[in-house]
């Protein structure tokens, strides 16, 4: 990771993931920003951000770092997020300082090493979602500046949990490797406890922006 760069200034903070499904009420580029900005009010140092419509209207009113992404349907893939490297490039032209891919091991319509360098040469660092440690040092290979344990549980062949994969993250953490914490940390505590077994910074986003989910918990809770 370079020092004294970006990677560096996020070290040790909590990214707010501003997103909201087609059918929520949220769904729209205006209500994101606001999430944005809420987020950063209570101390987000940077903001992870689908679509490019999102990425817009984020860059509009904050400076905090962008990790952009995109989340594509494809009939040739499973590849789900920022299957190619025009998204990528086009992510990191309009004001995303890291962008996100996909880097698991599912069959994909690009090379990772291609997909990677295209964004590099566009001016912005590279996130590999992955799910396994495998992947992740493949990833590096590839030349990814730091990765996210995003895809956890997402893939076939990595674990199925119901909370945050802390073996993933001792893996990543005992291959002495740079990465985010990312997928169902859902309190304070668990993203204490992912700083506390390596991770660089924490991206938490269900919790958060997320108030359709978060109400879905309590009121199956209190179901009796």
């Amino acid at each position: 990771m370079p020092e004294g760069g970006l990677l560096d200034q996020l070290r040790g903070g909590l990214i707010v993931s501003c997103q909201a499904n087609p059918d929520s009420p949220l769904r729209d580029s205006y209500i994101i920003s606001r999430l944005a900005l809420a987020a950063e009010q209570g101390g987000a140092v940077g903001l992870r951000i689908q679509s490019f419509e999102d990425v817009v209207a984020v860059r509009a009113v904050t400076s905090l770092p962008i990790i952009g992404l995109t989340k594509t349907d494809r009939d040739d893939t499973d590849i789900y997020i920022t299957p190619t490297a025009a998204e990528g490039v086009k992510l990191a032209e309009l004001g995303a300082q890291i962008v996100a891919f996909d880097a698991t091991a599912l069959p994909r319509p690009e090379p990772l090493a291609d997909m990677f360098a295209a964004v590099h040469a566009a001016g912005a660092l590279v996130m590999g979602d992955i799910s396994t440690l495998d992947e992740a040092l493949a990833a590096f290979d590839h030349g990814a500046d730091i990765v996210s344990t995003t895809m956890s549980g997402y893939t076939p062949h990595s674990r199925q949990l119901a909370g945050p994969d802390w073996d993933l993250m001792r893996e990543l953490r005992d291959a002495g490797l740079t990465f985010a914490a990312e997928g169902r940390l859902n309190s304070p505590a668990d993203a204490a406890q992912a700083m506390q077994l390596g991770a660089s910074f924490v991206v938490v986003g269900s919790a958060v922006t997320r108030p359709d989910v978060v109400t879905r918990w309590f009121a199956q809770a209190v179901r009796v």
